[in-house]
């Protein structure tokens, strides 16, 4: 099968076009035929050795954990799925080695889901780690409840898409920061407040119309956005990252419950996704469709940070 691999850490030249075998399913697992991988900015970070400290890897590593595509094996002891199912999935390994940008990958088959009927392929390999994230923050992380208020942090981007439009499900009122460009498409995902991050400071802005601080933030930037999220909280509010650590001693200052994630593969939660995108309550990022063979592109434009929504692979 073909599939894109680095055979060490480095920038997007690393990234190479290469034959690997087919892997072949254990009891447990599905073989998947990909169609269609999406890249994230773990992708890259990953290709550049920034997570070695936090994963183990093997190399050559193709890198990539979104999948849609269709069943073609079955181990023996999977009654959930069938060859010829059209699937999706986050399929992050415990050892990093064996990625989604590639032809087939095997999975473990209580973490693959039936894809959405009303999404292509393309469209559904935009989902599952982008969806779980958002999903794991809001409702397992900082259980966000019907009224409360949320500041999704880049709203505009993969996870920030649609953690809007499941926050908006559960009936929170919603900031947001996008650049004036992206403020009509995160309208349109369910945000009541964009704020244009530059030209305005989201804590003056929050500081005037919420006077006593929200409840939650939601922080996929890091660095001194991760740190000034905790400015607008209410205390006892929560700020859950994606991307970084607070200092303790910050949290115990504001009296606020910090939370970082990493998302973990989860079928179950994958299928509610699917159930809500199936009942037009959940509109799906932006795509932009690019070719296997684009890896190395499509990285660099992530690495940029300026994309709206999700680039996608065709993988065939």
């Amino acid at each position: 099968m073909k599939a894109v691999v680095i055979d060490q850490f480095g920038h997007t030249e690393n990234l190479h076009l290469v034959d690997r075998p087919i892997p072949q399913p254990e009891e447990d697992e599905v073989q998947i035929q990909i169609l269609y991988t999406s890249v994230n900015p773990v992708d890259w970070k990953l290709c550049e050795g920034l997570l070695q400290g936090r994963l183990p890897h093997e190399f050559p590593i193709t890198p990539g954990w979104d999948a849609s595509g269709i069943v073609t094996e079955v181990g023996l002891n999977v009654k959930n799925l069938h060859v010829g199912d059209e699937v999706y999935a986050y399929c992050r390994k415990p050892i990093i080695h064996d990625g989604t940008y590639a032809e087939y990958i095997c999975f473990d088959a209580e973490n693959v889901a039936l894809k959405p009927k009303n999404l292509s392929f393309a469209e559904a390999a935009a989902i599952p780690l982008v969806g779980l994230s958002a999903w794991q923050a809001l409702f397992d992380t900082a259980k966000l409840k019907k009224g409360e208020t949320i500041l999704v942090q880049a709203g505009a981007g993969g996870v920030g898409s649609l953690a809007i439009a499941l926050a908006k499900n559960t009936g929170a009122r919603i900031y947001t920061t996008a650049s004036k460009d992206h403020h009509e498409y995160v309208k349109n995902l369910g945000a009541d407040v964009p704020i244009d991050y530059t030209s305005e400071s989201f804590v003056d802005v929050l500081k005037k119309l919420e006077p006593h601080g929200i409840d939650v933030v939601l922080e996929c930037i890091g660095g001194e956005v991760l740190k000034t999220s905790a400015n607008v909280l209410k205390s006892g509010g929560r700020l859950v990252s994606i991307l970084g650590q607070l200092d303790p001693k910050i949290a115990k200052k504001k009296n606020i419950d910090f939370s970082y994630l990493f998302v973990a593969p989860n079928g179950t939660q994958l299928q509610q996704i699917a159930s809500l995108i199936e009942q037009e309550r959940l509109p799906i990022p932006h795509i932009e469709e690019m070719t296997l063979d684009q890896a190395a592109e499509a990285h660099e434009k992530v690495r940029q940070g300026h994309t709206q929504g999700k680039i996608v692979l065709k993988i065939k």
